[in-house]
């Protein structure tokens, strides 16, 4: 059985058809629901970006005590692990924090392929030709997002054509692995796309999808992270339209990673994972793009996908309680090597699937590591802690999912037991920290955010 990942950074799963959506065009990611089992209640553990891949390739917690760093000699990662069982790997990928010197996620790979110039990758140097207001308003001068926008601007200035875009490359860089090595008996591969992660800059007729065709602000492709103080709700409007573009856009070109992977047989052979890392706050709850201050659906629900090559438990709905520790011994337990998990933090989500386990756990627990702010939630709840100063929060998630309206005076016992949950070690962090992934992404720190 081959192994199939498609990591999608930043999707949310309210801007799936297969999710509720009814106004994103997203046909082929939901083609692939209705052949998969879909999870309701899938999160990230430890956020954001690198913590997350860390849960994900080794199957183990990051929260509270790794922070964003590479992997280490002491991790066991699942490429070193299916190597041992006669596995070809290949990661593709244009997450350019992956492949950053040092960070090591390539380890135990026969093949990985960076696609170099997303975001503020540092890969052109050369002056981008555009005047940079028509991408930014004052209140973005001098900040790491206008820093962000710059490197990003001078590494697409010679893009041309649509499979030019980032998507479409790694997609490509994908279809061209498999027409050479769909042959193998048996291979992984470890699809990573950083689209539609901001910059929100699809092509058209993408760009144009969702937006006003009256707008005539400025393009703010790349707002800057926390409040929204500073935007008009027109500009809100206009940013939540790129981004509704973009997921169209990564849909159709994850569409043709799924018709090559038909065209060459490999869809009754393969098992096939599609995820995202964390979603993304467009304005809900007064703030914009990832902090650790924003612990609400917008940012930690993700989408996830299982489609077994055989076709089990097609279309079945899961509130099963997932995290992304739990993807890699879930992939293990299915191709047969479940002894491989055993010393891992993260489950198999199959059994309960199957029918065989009633659930994984009652709770889960999200957060920064450089932060101590956390969300503890069951199925129903979810708990916002707070540091000193700041007022803790729950939220009924089935009778408001938007999470306006906070109960903690009303239901103070079902606060205090989410609370809990929480244990000392999860009390850690400076709550004064807001930029935390800006620190990894621009060179030439420090810089104030």
């Amino acid at each position: 059985m081959n192994i199939i990942v498609i990591m999608i950074d930043s999707l949310r799963p309210d801007h799936l058809g297969c999710y509720g959506n009814d106004w994103i065009e997203t046909p082929n990611i939901d083609r692939l629901a209705e052949e998969s089992v879909l999870f309701e209640n899938a999160y990230p553990e430890g956020l954001p970006t690198i913590p997350v891949r860390t849960a994900l390739f080794t199957g183990q917690h990051t929260l509270p005590h790794r922070p964003w760093q590479p992997l280490v000699d002491e991790d066991l990662t699942a490429a070193e692990i299916l190597l041992e069982h006669g596995y070809k790997s290949a990661l593709i990928t244009d997450a350019y924090h992956l492949f950053k010197p040092g960070m090591n996620f390539h380890r135990g790979f026969h093949a990985f392929r960076w696609i170099r110039g997303q975001e503020a990758d540092a890969y052109e140097s050369a002056p981008h030709g555009k005047d940079l207001n028509e991408f930014t308003k004052p209140a973005m001068k001098g900040s790491g997002a206008e820093k962000l926008l710059e490197q990003y601007l001078r590494n697409t200035s010679r893009r041309t054509r649509e499979e030019d875009y980032f998507v479409a490359q790694v997609a490509l860089e994908t279809i061209d692995w498999l027409e050479r090595n769909y042959m193998h008996e048996k291979f992984f591969l470890w699809v990573d796309s950083f689209d539609p992660h901001e910059p929100w800059d699809p092509p058209p007729p993408y760009d144009a999808k969702y937006t006003d065709p009256d707008y005539k602000g400025p393009r703010l492709l790349h707002p800057k992270y926390g409040p929204v103080d500073w935007m008009s709700e027109q500009e809100l409007e206009y940013v939540r339209g790129l981004y509704a573009g973009e997921v169209s856009f990564v849909d159709k070109w994850v569409g043709r990673l799924l018709e090559e992977i038909e065209k060459l047989g490999l869809w009754q052979k393969s098992l096939i994972i599609l995820l995202a890392d964390h979603g993304l706050p467009l304005g809900e709850h007064g703030t914009i793009l990832k902090s650790d201050i924003n612990l609400y659906n917008e940012l930690l629900r993700i989408p996830l996908l299982i489609r077994h090559p055989q076709g089990l438990h097609a279309g079945k709905r899961m509130d099963a309680l997932v995290q992304t520790h739990d993807i890699l011994p879930t992939i293990l337990d299915i191709v047969g090597l479940p002894e491989e998990a055993i010393a891992m933090h993260g489950q198999s989500v199959w059994p309960v699937v199957e029918g065989r386990r009633e659930k994984l756990r009652d709770y889960i627990v999200v957060g920064y590591h450089e932060s101590a702010h956390r969300c503890v939630r069951d199925r129903e709840w979810s708990y916002v802690h707070r540091p000193e100063g700041w007022q803790c929060e729950l939220y009924n998630l089935v009778e408001d999912p938007e999470e306006q309206r906070n109960l903690i005076d009303q239901y103070p016992e079902k606060a205090e037991e989410l609370a809990s949950q929480l244990p000392r070690s999860f009390h850690v962090g400076t709550p004064e920290i807001r930029s935390i992934q800006l620190r990894h992404e621009i060179a030439g720190s420090p810089i104030k955010f």
